[in-house]
């Protein structure tokens, strides 16, 4: 069992929160009961994740996408209230971790993507403002098109939409999990055969053949599953926290 804000303390401190900037707040959202002995991770802190995390005995819930949104309405209403109300009337606390959870290069959704998907990573570079967010490297061997799309299903363990074509074998591959795929631009000028993120776009499909890379869309949800369930391993090993991931299944 540890101290909620010891916890909080140190997951800053390992991220780097104060550094980045982003668009909510990163750290302790909503505060609950003073020490953690069990913590339940997942992607979204939805009405859903919350009911299952507090079924399974949670002291907090450790997610990627949180609250409190910078341009959202202010006003606590509606879903956005009812979310609330079941933090506090389980005294659970919610911590939430957005673009740090992004770049971390060990905990980071697209560190995780590295491992998972067997990719080199051979640099990275600041998009959308924020340094370090696109990764780039490469595979040990060269795969085809339809291979490679094969490969990043199986390893997502869905299907994935694949748009474009590279006109040789897919070596050097871009990614950057979530909804980045306004970044193909800036990764087909690295001169790469292949990017991968999460969602796909209208503009998406003409941007990725154009440019002659291979775009693949491997889901929102399913590309950002990684990283809290890393940090969330790691906050087990370091602090003795009991740990749990629940996935609440997203098609996005």
């Amino acid at each position: 069992m540890q101290q909620r804000d010891d916890v909080v303390e140190y997951i800053n401190r390992t991220l780097d929160v104060s550094s980045i900037k982003d668009y909510c707040p990163n750290g302790l959202q909503v505060a609950g009961r003073e020490q953690i002995k069990h913590l339940v991770t997942g992607v979204t802190a939805s009405k859903r994740f919350l009911d299952a995390a507090i079924a399974a005995g949670a002291d907090a819930v450790l997610v990627h996408h949180g609250y409190f949104w910078s341009g959202e309405a202010p006003e606590l209403t509606g879903m956005k209230l009812a979310r609330i109300r079941t933090l506090l009337d389980a005294d659970l606390s919610l911590l939430a971790y957005h673009l740090p959870l992004d770049v971390h290069s060990e905990f980071g959704n697209n560190a995780q993507l590295a491992k998972l998907f067997g990719l080199e990573v051979q640099g990275r570079v600041a998009a959308g403002g924020t340094d370090g967010l696109l990764f780039y490297g490469r595979l040990p061997e060269p795969m085809e098109n339809s291979a490679f799309i094969d490969h990043i299903s199986q390893k997502l363990d869905r299907s994935v939409i694949a748009v474009g074509r590279s006109n040789r074998p897919i070596k050097r591959v871009a990614w950057c999990s979530g909804g980045a795929q306004r970044f193909l631009n800036q990764a087909a000028s690295l001169g790469v055969d292949a990017f991968i993120s999460g969602e796909i776009s209208e503009q998406t499909t003409h941007e990725a053949r154009e440019n002659e890379v291979l775009y693949v869309a491997g889901g929102h949800h399913a590309t950002e599953r990684l990283g809290v369930q890393a940090l969330g391993e790691n906050l087990s090993e370091q602090l003795q926290l009991s740990h749990q991931f629940i996935d609440v299944e997203n098609p996005a």
